[in-house]
């Protein structure tokens, strides 16, 4: 069916063999390989431009994830992508690395303003197509003769579509039911911090978005408050972004030293005006007794978000969590309602393996926009019968090309036990690059021989490779040993390597 354009506003409504939902940096990496894979779909985004949440968030305006404009690998190269967290990824050298070419030099985390520059600049320089201000309302879900067709319902009107990727974020503000809980503000409607000034705060919540106010906060407010029945989890502690980022830790230290601050662990029972206009909030300790009442001017509900997933629950999608977030297969599709997919940090719902608990880093741009690519791959192999390219590999090449990628695959670096490099194995067809899969994918299926290449941290700071082989639809893992350097380019490693590949590949060398 032709469509017309409607000037700068493609994708009028019609039918469409994929649709893709959302303007952030999920969606924009998932189209940027869509497209470049020469896979038709329509983008469709509320928004006015590009950037998703960071066009609003984080309040205080600098991000958790870094860039370091001068990294130990050249920018622009693969390695590269190690250092910098939040530029998206093209195959066009031009498109790489746009992140640090916009950032001030004032902090290697980047500022919310500079980081929407980043998303706006990729989508303008690899000219990305996007209906923008049309915003998804509602699904419907129509069962033919010939399979199953989404209508998405909009403000622009119907899209019908067998294939549907929601990349709309964890971006719907959640406050927990409590006694009160309509009186506190989101985080979400923050004011300006001058209007904070001698004002006793209550800060519900000790995860980034509280500990982040609270920080930004200290110079202003004349006592804070931060409560939530669990206690405070450090990121450098569980070594991930699970838990208080480490630049956040000053409400922390004053919290220690008897700075104004105090961090109490304590579950929220009701908060109700006071005579004075201010409020009380009355909270219990987890850890045993009576009912704690504190005066308050202000109190904020820095509880995080859900998945703004309108009817899609009703329609079969079976959620879990706080957040709502979307139970999902390896590849990121709904684990209970096939067709429908999901990109960006939504993606967090497909949790891999999380081997020694350690989840993925999929909720943030650095490990989702990987899982975008893999996820654009997939559905070109998958829905569009497309032939994947799958290079061979010399069995003289093996070992030099396994040791490169544990020492510089930033898939590896960055979605630890999550995702992997496979290498296939099969007598008849010689060695092939599968390419980049979710690890738990690969485990859980195949019966070719496989070399399955990864990294994994366990909690304690170490970081170091682990080979999985596949022979005979039995699998060994191989687990190396950490270095102090992380540095897996030593002839001790590649020693380590052959002794492993050759039980696949007796001629690797």
């Amino acid at each position: 069916m032709a469509r017309r354009e409607e000037g700068d506003r493609p994708f009028p409504p019609g039918d469409y063999p994929l649709v893709v939902v959302g303007s952030g940096p999920g969606a924009l990496q998932l189209t940027y390989s869509l497209t470049r894979l020469g896979v038709p779909h329509a983008v469709l985004s509320s928004d006015d431009a590009p950037g998703g949440m960071f066009r609003h968030w984080p309040f205080f305006q600098r991000l958790l994830s870094w860039t370091k404009p001068y990294a130990p690998a050249p920018r622009g190269t693969r390695t590269y992508e190690r250092y910098d967290w939040n530029s998206l990824i093209a195959d066009e050298q031009d498109f790489r690395a746009i992140q640090p070419t916009l950032m001030d030099g004032s902090s290697y985390f980047p500022s919310r303003p500079e980081m929407e520059r980043n998303l706006v600049a990729f989508a303008e320089r690899t000219s990305l197509r996007v209906r923008y201000g049309c915003r998804w309302t509602g699904t419907r879900r129509e069962d033919e003769a010939n399979g199953t067709t989404f209508v998405l319902e909009t403000t622009d009107g119907e899209y019908r579509t067998p294939v549907a990727v929601f990349a709309v974020g964890v971006a719907q503000p959640y406050t927990p039911p409590f006694a009160g809980a309509e009186l506190t503000a989101h985080y979400a409607d923050t004011r300006t911090p001058e209007s904070y000034a001698d004002k006793s705060l209550v800060i519900i919540g000790k995860q980034n978005s509280g500990f982040e106010l609270a920080s930004g906060l200290l110079q202003w407010a004349r006592r804070i408050i931060i409560s939530s029945p669990s206690p405070t989890k450090l990121s450098v502690d569980t070594r991930s972004l699970v838990g208080v980022r480490a630049r956040y830790v000053q409400p922390y230290e004053d919290h220690v030293l008897g700075g104004g601050v105090s961090i109490i662990d304590a579950a929220m029972e009701a908060v109700e005006r006071s005579p004075t206009g201010g409020f009380l909030v009355r909270v219990r300790s987890t850890a045993g007794g009576e009912t704690m009442t504190i005066d308050a001017d202000e109190v904020i509900s820095a509880t995080g978000f859900t998945c703004p997933l309108l009817d899609l629950p009703d329609l079969g999608v079976t959620t879990f969590g706080q957040a709502k977030v979307p139970a999902q297969t390896p590849y990121w599709e709904s684990a209970s309602l096939p067709g429908i997919f999901f990109a960006g940090t939504i993606g967090q719902g497909a949790v891999g393996l999380k081997k020694h608990g350690q989840p993925s880093n999929s909720g943030a741009v650095h490990g989702a926009r990987y899982n975008a690519r893999v996820l654009a791959r997939h559905l070109a192999a998958t829905r569009f019968d497309m032939e994947r390219r799958r290079p061979s590999i010399r069995p003289a090449d093996l070992v030099d090309f396994c040791q490169g990628e544990i020492t510089g695959c930033p898939e590896l670096w960055h979605q630890k036990a999550y995702l992997a490099r496979v290498v296939s194995a099969d007598p008849a067809g010689g060695l092939l690059d599968e390419g980049i899969q979710p690890l738990a994918a690969v485990l859980d299926g195949g019966a070719s021989n496989a070399i399955i290449l990864t990294l994994e941290a366990d909690g304690t700071g170490s970081i170091y490779p682990v080979v999985y082989v596949r022979r005979d639809g039995v699998v060994k893992e191989h687990v190396f040993d950490p270095d102090p350097l992380l540095e897996y380019g030593s002839d001790a490693v590649r020693d380590r390597l052959l002794e492993v590949v050759r039980a696949v590949v007796p001629d690797a060398a």
